[in-house]
Protein backbone atom coordinates (compact mmCIF):
# COMPACT_ATOMS: atom_id res chain seq x y z
CA UNK A 1 0.00 0.00 0.00
CA UNK A 2 1.41 3.45 -0.83
CA UNK A 3 0.95 6.98 0.09
CA UNK A 4 0.71 9.74 -1.68
CA UNK A 5 4.13 10.79 -1.13
CA UNK A 6 5.17 7.66 -2.46
CA UNK A 7 3.56 6.46 -6.01
CA UNK A 8 4.79 4.32 -8.39
CA UNK A 9 5.81 6.31 -11.75
CA UNK A 10 3.26 5.33 -14.49
CA UNK A 11 3.94 1.96 -16.57
CA UNK A 12 1.77 2.76 -19.35
CA UNK A 13 0.32 5.70 -21.90
CA UNK A 14 -2.21 8.20 -20.14
CA UNK A 15 -5.46 6.94 -21.48
CA UNK A 16 -8.13 9.82 -20.97
CA UNK A 17 -10.11 10.12 -17.76
CA UNK A 18 -13.88 10.12 -16.97
CA UNK A 19 -15.23 10.78 -13.74
CA UNK A 20 -18.25 8.80 -12.73
CA UNK A 21 -19.81 10.93 -10.17
CA UNK A 22 -22.42 8.90 -7.97
CA UNK A 23 -25.30 11.32 -6.72
CA UNK A 24 -28.47 9.72 -6.90
CA UNK A 25 -28.85 8.88 -3.00
CA UNK A 26 -32.37 10.24 -1.57
CA UNK A 27 -30.17 11.06 1.96
CA UNK A 28 -33.29 10.47 4.17
CA UNK A 29 -31.23 10.63 7.30
CA UNK A 30 -30.91 14.64 6.20
CA UNK A 31 -35.12 14.89 6.58
CA UNK A 32 -35.23 17.44 3.51
CA UNK A 33 -36.87 17.73 0.60
CA UNK A 34 -33.45 19.20 -0.64
CA UNK A 35 -31.82 16.15 -2.77
CA UNK A 36 -28.84 15.46 -0.37
CA UNK A 37 -25.96 16.81 -2.96
CA UNK A 38 -27.07 20.53 -3.12
CA UNK A 39 -26.86 20.78 0.47
CA UNK A 40 -24.33 23.37 0.65
CA UNK A 41 -20.68 23.59 2.28
CA UNK A 42 -18.72 26.55 2.83
CA UNK A 43 -21.42 27.91 0.46
CA UNK A 44 -21.44 25.55 -2.28
CA UNK A 45 -23.71 22.43 -3.20
CA UNK A 46 -21.35 19.41 -2.17
CA UNK A 47 -21.70 17.95 -5.79
CA UNK A 48 -19.81 21.41 -6.81
CA UNK A 49 -16.85 20.89 -4.58
CA UNK A 50 -16.68 16.84 -6.25
CA UNK A 51 -17.13 18.09 -9.63
CA UNK A 52 -14.46 20.94 -9.58
CA UNK A 53 -12.44 17.76 -7.87
CA UNK A 54 -12.48 15.99 -10.88
CA UNK A 55 -12.06 19.19 -13.22
CA UNK A 56 -8.59 19.49 -11.31
CA UNK A 57 -7.96 15.96 -11.62
CA UNK A 58 -7.62 16.33 -15.64
CA UNK A 59 -11.39 14.27 -16.13
CA UNK A 60 -12.35 15.25 -19.75
CA UNK A 61 -15.83 14.21 -18.86
CA UNK A 62 -18.37 14.35 -16.15
CA UNK A 63 -20.58 11.25 -16.22
CA UNK A 64 -22.69 12.50 -12.57
CA UNK A 65 -25.47 9.66 -12.06
CA UNK A 66 -28.85 11.09 -10.83
CA UNK A 67 -31.77 9.46 -9.21
CA UNK A 68 -33.98 11.04 -6.70
CA UNK A 69 -34.73 15.13 -7.46
CA UNK A 70 -32.82 14.50 -10.57
CA UNK A 71 -33.87 17.73 -12.14
CA UNK A 72 -33.08 19.83 -9.18
CA UNK A 73 -29.57 18.72 -9.00
CA UNK A 74 -29.59 19.52 -13.41
CA UNK A 75 -30.80 22.77 -12.84
CA UNK A 76 -28.38 23.81 -9.97
CA UNK A 77 -25.43 22.46 -11.88
CA UNK A 78 -26.08 22.50 -15.03
CA UNK A 79 -22.45 22.62 -17.45
CA UNK A 80 -21.61 21.91 -20.61
CA UNK A 81 -19.40 19.38 -20.08
CA UNK A 82 -21.30 17.63 -17.41
CA UNK A 83 -23.52 14.07 -19.07
CA UNK A 84 -26.18 13.78 -16.46
CA UNK A 85 -27.09 10.14 -16.33
CA UNK A 86 -30.34 8.73 -15.06
CA UNK A 87 -30.52 5.48 -12.38
CA UNK A 88 -34.54 4.98 -11.73
CA UNK A 89 -33.77 1.89 -9.26
CA UNK A 90 -31.65 2.12 -6.09
CA UNK A 91 -29.90 -1.35 -6.54
CA UNK A 92 -26.28 -0.13 -5.06
CA UNK A 93 -23.08 1.77 -5.95
CA UNK A 94 -22.67 -0.59 -8.82
CA UNK A 95 -25.79 -0.54 -10.25
CA UNK A 96 -25.25 2.63 -10.26
CA UNK A 97 -21.95 2.83 -11.93
CA UNK A 98 -23.65 0.34 -14.63
CA UNK A 99 -25.71 2.90 -15.56
CA UNK A 100 -22.72 5.19 -17.27
CA UNK A 101 -21.59 1.99 -19.42
CA UNK A 102 -23.34 3.31 -22.61
CA UNK A 103 -20.84 6.80 -22.42
CA UNK A 104 -17.72 4.74 -21.79
CA UNK A 105 -17.24 3.28 -25.10
CA UNK A 106 -13.69 3.51 -25.72
CA UNK A 107 -10.05 2.69 -23.42
CA UNK A 108 -10.21 5.28 -20.55
CA UNK A 109 -9.26 5.24 -16.74
CA UNK A 110 -12.50 6.06 -14.84
CA UNK A 111 -12.51 7.94 -11.66
CA UNK A 112 -15.79 6.88 -9.49
CA UNK A 113 -16.68 9.38 -7.43
CA UNK A 114 -19.48 10.32 -4.78
CA UNK A 115 -21.02 13.22 -4.94
CA UNK A 116 -21.90 13.66 -0.71
CA UNK A 117 -17.61 13.32 -0.47
CA UNK A 118 -17.05 17.14 -1.12
CA UNK A 119 -13.41 17.08 0.99
CA UNK A 120 -11.55 15.13 -2.00
CA UNK A 121 -9.31 16.81 -3.36
CA UNK A 122 -8.01 17.15 -7.32
CA UNK A 123 -4.36 16.37 -6.24
CA UNK A 124 -5.75 13.21 -4.31
CA UNK A 125 -7.26 12.27 -7.36
CA UNK A 126 -3.88 12.68 -9.85
CA UNK A 127 -1.91 10.83 -7.59
CA UNK A 128 -5.04 8.21 -7.29
CA UNK A 129 -5.19 7.82 -11.53
CA UNK A 130 -1.24 7.77 -11.60
CA UNK A 131 -1.51 4.78 -9.42
CA UNK A 132 -4.56 3.01 -11.30
CA UNK A 133 -1.93 3.10 -14.00
CA UNK A 134 0.56 0.76 -12.52
CA UNK A 135 -1.75 -1.80 -12.08
CA UNK A 136 -5.35 -3.29 -12.73
CA UNK A 137 -6.78 -0.48 -10.83
CA UNK A 138 -6.59 1.89 -7.56
CA UNK A 139 -8.83 2.80 -4.66
CA UNK A 140 -8.59 5.25 -2.26
CA UNK A 141 -8.16 4.20 1.65
CA UNK A 142 -7.91 6.45 5.07
CA UNK A 143 -7.28 4.61 8.64
CA UNK A 144 -10.05 6.35 10.83
CA UNK A 145 -10.15 5.60 15.03
CA UNK A 146 -13.77 5.20 13.98
CA UNK A 147 -15.00 3.84 10.81
CA UNK A 148 -18.16 3.01 11.60
CA UNK A 149 -20.34 2.15 9.03
CA UNK A 150 -18.03 2.06 6.24
CA UNK A 151 -16.46 -0.97 4.03
CA UNK A 152 -13.35 -2.71 5.70
CA UNK A 153 -10.36 -2.81 3.02
CA UNK A 154 -8.92 -6.11 4.00
CA UNK A 155 -5.69 -7.11 2.98
CA UNK A 156 -2.79 -10.03 2.94
CA UNK A 157 0.11 -10.24 5.02
CA UNK A 158 2.32 -8.38 2.46
CA UNK A 159 -0.17 -5.65 2.46
CA UNK A 160 -1.63 -6.52 -0.76
CA UNK A 161 -5.05 -5.79 -1.25
CA UNK A 162 -7.55 -8.62 -1.00
CA UNK A 163 -10.98 -7.61 -0.18
CA UNK A 164 -13.88 -5.14 0.50
CA UNK A 165 -15.99 -6.05 3.61
CA UNK A 166 -19.39 -3.93 3.75
CA UNK A 167 -20.12 -3.18 7.46
CA UNK A 168 -23.27 -4.66 7.44
CA UNK A 169 -21.80 -7.92 6.17
CA UNK A 170 -18.49 -7.81 8.14
CA UNK A 171 -17.93 -10.10 11.09
CA UNK A 172 -16.75 -8.78 14.66
CA UNK A 173 -13.46 -9.33 13.72
CA UNK A 174 -13.33 -7.13 10.03
CA UNK A 175 -15.27 -5.06 11.67
CA UNK A 176 -12.42 -4.13 13.96
CA UNK A 177 -10.30 -2.98 11.11
CA UNK A 178 -9.51 0.40 11.10
CA UNK A 179 -8.87 0.74 7.37
CA UNK A 180 -11.51 2.11 5.64
CA UNK A 181 -12.55 2.12 2.02
CA UNK A 182 -12.91 6.12 0.65
CA UNK A 183 -15.37 5.45 -2.06
CA UNK A 184 -12.62 6.76 -4.67
CA UNK A 185 -11.69 4.35 -7.77
CA UNK A 186 -9.43 4.58 -10.53
CA UNK A 187 -10.54 1.82 -12.57
CA UNK A 188 -10.32 0.73 -16.61
CA UNK A 189 -12.89 1.32 -18.39
CA UNK A 190 -15.33 -0.02 -19.73
CA UNK A 191 -14.07 -3.29 -18.61
CA UNK A 192 -14.61 -2.53 -15.31
CA UNK A 193 -18.77 -2.02 -16.70
CA UNK A 194 -18.01 -5.75 -17.66
CA UNK A 195 -17.22 -7.26 -14.83
CA UNK A 196 -20.18 -5.44 -12.77
CA UNK A 197 -22.64 -7.19 -15.16
CA UNK A 198 -21.69 -10.17 -13.91
CA UNK A 199 -22.27 -9.62 -10.15
CA UNK A 200 -25.01 -11.04 -8.38
CA UNK A 201 -26.99 -9.42 -5.04
CA UNK A 202 -25.89 -11.98 -2.74
CA UNK A 203 -25.45 -9.68 0.34
CA UNK A 204 -27.09 -8.17 3.17
CA UNK A 205 -28.60 -5.13 1.29
CA UNK A 206 -29.70 -7.23 -1.69
CA UNK A 207 -27.59 -4.34 -4.17
CA UNK A 208 -24.78 -5.01 -6.22
CA UNK A 209 -21.53 -3.71 -4.92
CA UNK A 210 -18.71 -2.01 -7.00
CA UNK A 211 -16.86 -3.00 -4.46
CA UNK A 212 -17.19 -6.58 -5.26
CA UNK A 213 -15.93 -5.68 -8.98
CA UNK A 214 -12.74 -4.64 -7.43
CA UNK A 215 -12.14 -7.68 -5.07
CA UNK A 216 -13.08 -10.06 -7.72
CA UNK A 217 -10.01 -8.65 -9.79
CA UNK A 218 -7.97 -8.95 -6.82
CA UNK A 219 -8.95 -12.36 -6.66
CA UNK A 220 -7.80 -12.88 -10.21
CA UNK A 221 -4.41 -12.01 -9.66
CA UNK A 222 -4.73 -8.22 -10.34
CA UNK A 223 -2.67 -5.79 -9.19
CA UNK A 224 -5.21 -3.23 -7.22
CA UNK A 225 -3.43 -0.11 -5.60
CA UNK A 226 -4.41 1.23 -2.46
CA UNK A 227 -3.61 4.68 -1.88
CA UNK A 228 -3.72 5.78 1.67
CA UNK A 229 -5.06 9.39 1.75
CA UNK A 230 -2.76 11.88 3.67
CA UNK A 231 -5.76 13.44 4.99
CA UNK A 232 -8.10 11.04 6.18
CA UNK A 233 -11.13 13.56 5.94
CA UNK A 234 -10.95 13.09 2.06
CA UNK A 235 -13.24 9.97 2.83
CA UNK A 236 -15.66 11.88 5.40
CA UNK A 237 -18.94 11.23 3.52
CA UNK A 238 -22.43 12.77 4.56
CA UNK A 239 -25.67 11.52 5.61
CA UNK A 240 -26.71 13.63 7.78
CA UNK A 241 -26.87 17.39 9.00
CA UNK A 242 -24.21 16.76 11.99
CA UNK A 243 -21.43 15.43 9.24
CA UNK A 244 -22.53 18.33 7.28
CA UNK A 245 -21.66 20.75 9.96
CA UNK A 246 -18.11 18.29 10.05
CA UNK A 247 -17.49 19.30 6.27
CA UNK A 248 -18.50 22.10 6.36
CA UNK A 249 -16.49 23.17 9.54
CA UNK A 250 -13.50 21.39 7.50
CA UNK A 251 -13.53 23.14 4.73
CA UNK A 252 -13.57 26.58 6.01
CA UNK A 253 -10.58 25.46 8.57
CA UNK A 254 -8.59 24.78 5.51
CA UNK A 255 -8.94 28.50 4.53
CA UNK A 256 -8.13 29.84 7.61
CA UNK A 257 -4.64 27.62 7.99
CA UNK A 258 -4.06 28.68 4.24
CA UNK A 259 -4.45 32.37 4.83
CA UNK A 260 -2.64 32.22 8.13
CA UNK A 261 0.42 30.22 6.53
CA UNK A 262 0.07 33.47 4.30
CA UNK A 263 0.63 36.56 6.45
CA UNK A 264 -2.85 36.86 7.74
CA UNK A 265 -3.55 37.39 11.29
CA UNK A 266 -6.30 35.60 12.21
CA UNK A 267 -6.86 35.98 16.40
CA UNK A 268 -9.63 33.44 17.07
CA UNK A 269 -9.63 31.04 13.88
CA UNK A 270 -12.27 28.73 15.38
CA UNK A 271 -14.94 31.66 15.62
CA UNK A 272 -13.97 33.01 11.98
CA UNK A 273 -15.61 31.76 8.80
CA UNK A 274 -14.02 32.28 5.79
CA UNK A 275 -15.08 30.38 2.50
CA UNK A 276 -12.68 29.00 0.04
CA UNK A 277 -13.13 31.17 -2.47
CA UNK A 278 -12.00 34.13 -0.46
CA UNK A 279 -8.51 35.72 -0.68
CA UNK A 280 -6.97 38.12 2.25
CA UNK A 281 -3.79 40.03 1.89
CA UNK A 282 -0.67 39.94 3.94
CA UNK A 283 -0.84 41.37 7.08
CA UNK A 284 -5.05 41.85 7.25
CA UNK A 285 -6.26 41.59 11.04
CA UNK A 286 -9.58 39.04 11.36
CA UNK A 287 -11.19 39.47 14.72
CA UNK A 288 -13.44 37.38 16.07
CA UNK A 289 -16.62 36.78 14.33
CA UNK A 290 -15.85 37.93 10.95
CA UNK A 291 -17.43 36.22 8.31
CA UNK A 292 -15.98 36.28 4.70
CA UNK A 293 -18.39 34.51 1.62
CA UNK A 294 -18.08 34.11 -1.80
CA UNK A 295 -15.15 35.59 -3.84
CA UNK A 296 -14.52 38.14 -1.44
CA UNK A 297 -10.74 39.54 -2.15
CA UNK A 298 -9.42 41.81 0.62
CA UNK A 299 -6.48 43.96 0.42
CA UNK A 300 -2.75 43.95 2.74
CA UNK A 301 -2.89 45.50 5.94
CA UNK A 302 -6.66 45.70 6.40
CA UNK A 303 -8.58 45.26 9.94
CA UNK A 304 -11.97 43.66 9.87
CA UNK A 305 -13.19 43.95 13.71
CA UNK A 306 -15.99 41.64 15.00
CA UNK A 307 -18.55 40.76 13.50
CA UNK A 308 -17.91 42.26 9.94
CA UNK A 309 -20.02 39.95 7.43
CA UNK A 310 -18.78 40.20 3.75
CA UNK A 311 -19.91 38.32 0.76
CA UNK A 312 -18.55 38.89 -2.59
CA UNK A 313 -16.83 42.27 -2.34
CA UNK A 314 -13.65 43.44 -3.44
CA UNK A 315 -12.13 45.92 -0.26
CA UNK A 316 -8.64 48.07 -1.21
CA UNK A 317 -5.39 47.93 1.16
CA UNK A 318 -5.36 49.98 4.74
CA UNK A 319 -9.36 49.38 5.02
CA UNK A 320 -10.80 49.47 8.46
CA UNK A 321 -14.61 47.62 8.81
CA UNK A 322 -15.91 48.27 11.79
CA UNK A 323 -18.10 45.95 14.69
CA UNK A 324 -21.07 44.14 12.68
CA UNK A 325 -20.87 45.83 9.61
CA UNK A 326 -22.71 43.67 6.39
CA UNK A 327 -21.24 44.35 3.16
CA UNK A 328 -22.53 42.51 -0.27
CA UNK A 329 -21.38 42.81 -3.76
CA UNK A 330 -19.72 45.87 -3.29
CA UNK A 331 -16.27 47.93 -3.95
CA UNK A 332 -14.43 49.60 -0.88
CA UNK A 333 -10.67 51.39 -2.35
CA UNK A 334 -8.12 51.90 0.17
CA UNK A 335 -7.98 53.87 3.38
CA UNK A 336 -11.63 53.70 3.50
CA UNK A 337 -13.74 53.03 7.21
CA UNK A 338 -16.67 51.36 7.37
CA UNK A 339 -19.40 51.03 10.06
CA UNK A 340 -19.74 50.04 12.89
CA UNK A 341 -23.01 48.57 12.09
CA UNK A 342 -23.31 50.12 8.71
CA UNK A 343 -24.78 48.33 5.67
CA UNK A 344 -23.07 48.29 1.92
CA UNK A 345 -25.56 46.96 -0.61
CA UNK A 346 -24.95 45.74 -4.38
CA UNK A 347 -23.92 48.29 -6.37
CA UNK A 348 -21.96 50.37 -3.37
CA UNK A 349 -18.71 51.68 -4.87
CA UNK A 350 -16.12 53.57 -2.20
CA UNK A 351 -13.41 55.28 -3.52
CA UNK A 352 -10.66 56.23 -1.85
CA UNK A 353 -10.80 57.38 1.99
CA UNK A 354 -14.39 57.73 1.68
CA UNK A 355 -16.00 57.02 4.93
CA UNK A 356 -19.13 55.49 6.24
CA UNK A 357 -20.59 55.55 9.90
CA UNK A 358 -22.82 53.76 11.81
CA UNK A 359 -26.41 53.01 10.71
CA UNK A 360 -25.54 54.40 7.28
CA UNK A 361 -26.95 51.81 4.03
CA UNK A 362 -25.90 52.42 1.00
CA UNK A 363 -27.00 50.52 -1.77
CA UNK A 364 -26.03 51.33 -5.39
CA UNK A 365 -24.80 54.21 -4.83
CA UNK A 366 -20.78 56.05 -5.53
CA UNK A 367 -19.05 57.77 -2.83
CA UNK A 368 -16.32 59.99 -4.25
CA UNK A 369 -12.61 60.52 -2.63
CA UNK A 370 -12.72 61.63 1.18
CA UNK A 371 -16.67 61.85 1.31
CA UNK A 372 -18.47 61.28 4.44
CA UNK A 373 -21.42 59.74 5.77
CA UNK A 374 -21.10 59.44 9.27
CA UNK A 375 -24.21 58.42 10.47
CA UNK A 376 -27.83 57.33 10.64
CA UNK A 377 -28.22 57.72 6.29
CA UNK A 378 -29.90 55.98 3.58
CA UNK A 379 -28.27 56.60 0.27
CA UNK A 380 -29.63 54.79 -2.70
CA UNK A 381 -29.17 55.37 -6.60
CA UNK A 382 -27.00 58.47 -5.50
CA UNK A 383 -23.66 59.60 -6.63
CA UNK A 384 -21.60 61.40 -3.87
CA UNK A 385 -18.71 64.06 -4.99
CA UNK A 386 -15.48 63.90 -3.66
CA UNK A 387 -14.72 65.63 -0.23
CA UNK A 388 -18.76 65.98 0.19
CA UNK A 389 -20.95 65.74 3.90
CA UNK A 390 -23.52 63.61 4.39
CA UNK A 391 -25.02 64.51 7.98
CA UNK A 392 -27.28 62.51 9.77
CA UNK A 393 -30.65 61.16 8.71
CA UNK A 394 -29.94 62.10 5.18
CA UNK A 395 -32.53 60.39 2.74
CA UNK A 396 -32.53 59.90 -0.63
CA UNK A 397 -35.93 59.52 -1.82
CA UNK A 398 -35.12 57.10 -4.83
CA UNK A 399 -38.26 55.15 -5.14
CA UNK A 400 -41.57 56.90 -6.01
CA UNK A 401 -43.78 53.80 -6.05
CA UNK A 402 -43.10 52.80 -10.10
CA UNK A 403 -39.28 53.36 -10.26
CA UNK A 404 -36.19 54.62 -9.12
CA UNK A 405 -34.86 57.86 -9.53
CA UNK A 406 -30.87 59.01 -8.68
CA UNK A 407 -29.74 62.30 -6.67
CA UNK A 408 -26.73 64.02 -7.51
CA UNK A 409 -24.61 65.86 -5.15
CA UNK A 410 -21.43 67.68 -5.95
CA UNK A 411 -18.14 67.67 -5.32
CA UNK A 412 -17.53 69.24 -1.01
CA UNK A 413 -21.30 69.49 -1.19
CA UNK A 414 -22.88 69.84 2.26
CA UNK A 415 -26.21 68.05 3.00
CA UNK A 416 -27.52 69.40 6.14
CA UNK A 417 -28.83 66.82 8.94
CA UNK A 418 -32.13 64.98 8.29
CA UNK A 419 -32.38 66.59 4.37
CA UNK A 420 -34.79 64.61 2.15
CA UNK A 421 -33.68 64.37 -1.54
CA UNK A 422 -36.71 64.05 -3.39
CA UNK A 423 -34.64 62.46 -6.60
CA UNK A 424 -34.13 62.86 -9.45
CA UNK A 425 -32.51 65.80 -7.91
CA UNK A 426 -29.21 67.05 -7.89
CA UNK A 427 -27.11 69.36 -5.14
CA UNK A 428 -24.36 71.07 -7.04
CA UNK A 429 -20.40 71.36 -5.85
CA UNK A 430 -20.02 73.44 -2.88
CA UNK A 431 -24.02 73.61 -2.45
CA UNK A 432 -25.85 72.92 1.19
CA UNK A 433 -28.73 72.37 1.96
CA UNK A 434 -30.74 73.25 5.47
CA UNK A 435 -30.77 70.85 8.11
CA UNK A 436 -34.32 69.55 8.14
CA UNK A 437 -35.05 70.64 4.38
CA UNK A 438 -37.37 68.54 2.00
CA UNK A 439 -35.33 69.03 -1.42
CA UNK A 440 -37.57 68.58 -4.55
CA UNK A 441 -35.55 70.90 -6.82
CA UNK A 442 -32.20 71.38 -7.66
CA UNK A 443 -29.56 73.39 -5.52
CA UNK A 444 -27.22 75.05 -7.84
CA UNK A 445 -23.55 74.81 -7.45
CA UNK A 446 -22.27 77.29 -4.63
CA UNK A 447 -26.08 77.90 -3.27
CA UNK A 448 -28.16 77.04 -0.31
CA UNK A 449 -31.00 75.10 -0.53
CA UNK A 450 -33.97 75.25 2.27
CA UNK A 451 -37.38 73.35 1.80
CA UNK A 452 -39.02 73.52 5.54
CA UNK A 453 -41.80 75.16 7.00
CA UNK A 454 -42.06 78.38 8.73
CA UNK A 455 -41.43 77.57 12.61
CA UNK A 456 -44.48 79.51 14.40
CA UNK A 457 -44.50 79.61 18.47
CA UNK A 458 -47.38 79.47 19.99
CA UNK A 459 -47.87 81.25 22.77
CA UNK A 460 -49.11 80.09 26.32
CA UNK A 461 -49.13 76.45 24.64
CA UNK A 462 -48.41 74.51 27.79
CA UNK A 463 -50.77 76.15 30.10
CA UNK A 464 -53.55 76.59 28.12
CA UNK A 465 -52.74 72.43 27.71
CA UNK A 466 -52.60 71.91 31.50
CA UNK A 467 -56.09 73.25 31.50
CA UNK A 468 -57.89 71.41 29.12
CA UNK A 469 -56.43 68.46 31.01
CA UNK A 470 -58.10 68.79 34.55
CA UNK A 471 -61.18 67.23 34.06
CA UNK A 472 -58.99 63.87 33.63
Amino acid sequence: MASQEELPASRSKRLPRVAVILAAGQGTRMRSSLPKVLHEVAGRPMLAWVLDAARDAGCERLLVVVGHGAEKVRQALESPDITWVYQHEQLGTGHAVLQAAPEVTRESLVLVLSGDVPLVSGATLTSLAEMASAGWGALAVAMLEEPGGLGRVLTHLEGDFSRIVEAVDANPEELAVQRVNAGLYALPGPEVFEALSQLGTDNAQGEIYLTDAVTAAASQGRKVGLLELADPAEAWGVNDRRQLAQVHQRLLQRTVERLMKSGVTILDPDRTAVEPGVDVGRDTVLHPGVTLLGHTVIGEGCTLHAGAHLRDCHIGAGVTIEPYSCLHKTQVADSCRVGPFARLRPGAVLDTGARVGNFVEVKNSHLGEGSKAGHLAYLGDARVGEGANIGAGVVTCNYDGEKKHRSEIGKKAFVGSDTMLVAPVSVGDGATTAAGSVITNDVPAGDLGVGRARQRNVSGWAKRRSRGNEGD
